[in-house]
């Protein structure tokens, strides 16, 4: 069989092939089959060595020119098929954006941090600065600079998670107040929010873990006129006019003279009603006119300077604000429970 019929011969089992060729993967074996360096018409250019020397132009040149050809016929039904596959895939991954679907579930922020949040705004809104400070604390800040010293009866009411003799997971968030005095000169006007530890059994009204958020100021000539001015204006930010603090006497080492503070109750605005036992009010939380003590140990002459300290538990007044039984259920994660306040 001479040259020109075998290249005829190779062009139309080419030619079948590529009808039947409906993927690129099957393009790519019939290019190899005729074109590659064991294929069909390698085969024939390799073979030219057989040929005589007269022979050898007008076979190269046929074999040349069948090759540019193959090439040419391979390439456009490249195109064809690769039009194909895109037109498939765009069909397979288009979207339907008029095909309804069930939106994914938008989160919320909890209870604790919308009291947080509102309560930051309240207080830096008269001017208090937020401080935070370490919940894994040494003893002498939680305890020693609040005019607690060791083997003191306070420390038994703290109910305390130690971890040494001398660290400890903080009770209250008072030690953010003695670093804050201690690296900084009055005045000092500081609210401290955070995480604190007791080691309580959790039920209904305890919990080992919660929040909360003290205050302090400590300028020249700060008094307990002020202490309740500062409360007044946060009840009503926080309860809506007509709230009121009344303080009662009460003992914290830290604070001398001290206070437990109950606010107008903000169910029946001072009428008496089942939230407040009749009587009511509503107790909210502990303050006083800081320890002179405490002032001095943290470097502040109290003979020049004092100030006024208090400290809010958030779970109370979430649970008082949302009506909510149970201090267990802001921790138990239940979605149920959280949804309502999205």
């Amino acid at each position: 069989m001479g040259m020109s019929e075998r290249i005829n011969e190779i062009r139309t089992i080419l030619t079948n092939e590529l009808e039947q060729a409906e993927t690129t993967q099957l393009l790519d074996n019939l290019r190899v089959r005729i074109l590659g360096k064991k294929g069909e018409l390698t085969a024939l250019l390799r073979g030219m060595g057989q040929l005589s020397p007269e022979e050898r132009p007008q076979a190269g040149q046929l074999i040349n020119e069948a090759r540019e050809s193959f090439t040419a016929m391979l390439d456009e039904k490249l195109a064809v098929l690769k039009a194909k596959e895109r037109e498939e895939a765009l069909k397979r991954e288009a979207i339907d954006v008029t095909q309804p679907v069930d939106l994914p579930a938008e989160g919320g922020e909890h209870p604790i941090t919308l009291v947080m949040n509102e309560m930051i705004d309240c207080f830096t809104g008269m001017g208090f600065e937020v401080v935070e400070g370490p919940e894994v604390e040494l003893d002498h800040y939680n305890f020693e600079l609040m005019n607690i010293p060791k083997n003191h009866p306070a420390r038994d009411a703290q109910d305390t998670f130690y971890i040494d003799d001398n660290i400890v997971l903080r009770t209250h968030t008072s030690p953010i107040q003695a670093r804050t005095m201690l690296s900084r000169k009055p005045p000092i006007r500081v609210i401290c929010p955070g995480r604190v530890y007791r080691a309580d059994e959790m039920d209904a009204t305890h919990s080992p873990v919660f929040h909360q958020m003290e205050g302090l100021v400590v300028d020249k000539d700060v008094n307990m006129a002020d202490l309740r001015g500062t409360l007044n204006a946060f009840a009503e930010r926080i309860y809506g006019k007509g709230i009121t603090t009344r303080f009662r006497p009460s003992f914290f080492p830290f604070t001398e003279p001290s206070t437990e503070v109950d606010l107008t109750c903000a169910a029946c605005h001072g009428k008496g009603c089942r939230v407040c036992k009749g009587t009511g009010w509503i107790e909210v939380l502990g303050g006083g006119m800081v320890n002179p003590k405490v002032l001095a140990d943290c470097g502040i002459d109290p003979e020049i300077y004092s100030g006024f300290a208090f400290g809010i538990g958030l779970e109370r007044i979430a649970m008082q604000r949302y009506s909510i039984p149970d201090l267990r259920l802001l921790y138990e994660g239940d979605v149920r429970f959280l949804n309502q306040f999205r």
